[in-house]
């Protein structure tokens, strides 16, 4: 029996082969796709993820702020053994007993060293001054002050925290060098305690 002739590659039979063939399109169609998605996929998840944040840092900034709206951080920051020791130290350790208590409303979501806490009292909301600290791109929390004022004060509780953000680099960027700078601000006057 003769043996078959031997088929002659050619460019042009391998083209046409490939053009007919369909096997393997999906894969490369979802090659093509897929990083568009992804990317826009891990945005939305950020943005969610910064909101979320946004809305637990006004939470506990609300509830941090009773305790000084009805007296109670007044009266437990002298109390500290620490504060005693030191003198001229009081207003330093009530900012430091103030945050303690803060990081212990915080939930595992921020990081309670990068928050800064900012406390201004004054006797009436027209006389109130609050100083700026910057935007996500300039940030500086180093003269941030803790004057929770006395009975009847008009008092403001603001806090900051950098969050990170990750989606960056695919050309989606909702703060300044990587970070936003998140800002809740709770705004009461004391009971008379």
């Amino acid at each position: 029996m003769p043996s078959p002739s031997p088929t002659r590659f050619t460019l042009r039979k391998a083209l046409r082969r490939f053009c007919r063939s369909h096997r393997g399109s999906a894969a490369v169609e979802f090659a093509l796709v897929a990083p568009i998605f992804f990317g826009l996929l891990f945005a939305i998840i950020e943005t969610a993820l910064v909101f979320f944040a946004g809305q637990v840092l006004e939470t506990v900034t609300q509830n941090s702020a009773r305790a000084i709206l009805t007296g109670q951080a007044q009266a437990q920051g002298g109390s500290v053994a620490a504060c005693q020791t030191v003198p001229n130290a009081v207003s330093a350790c009530d900012q430091t007993s103030f945050k303690a208590y803060v990081c212990t409303q915080i939930p595992a979501l921020f990081d309670c060293s990068k928050l800064f806490v900012d406390v201004v009292s004054t006797t009436t909301f027209s006389a109130l001054s609050l100083p700026n600290y910057g935007d996500s791109c300039s940030f500086n929390g180093a003269g941030v002050q803790y004057n929770p004022g006395t009975a009847s004060q008009v008092v403001v509780v603001r806090m900051f925290y950098q969050w990170p953000l990750v989606v960056t680099g695919l050309g989606y960027n909702i703060g300044c060098s990587s970070k936003r700078l998140l800002v809740a601000t709770a705004a009461f006057k004391n009971e008379p305690f």
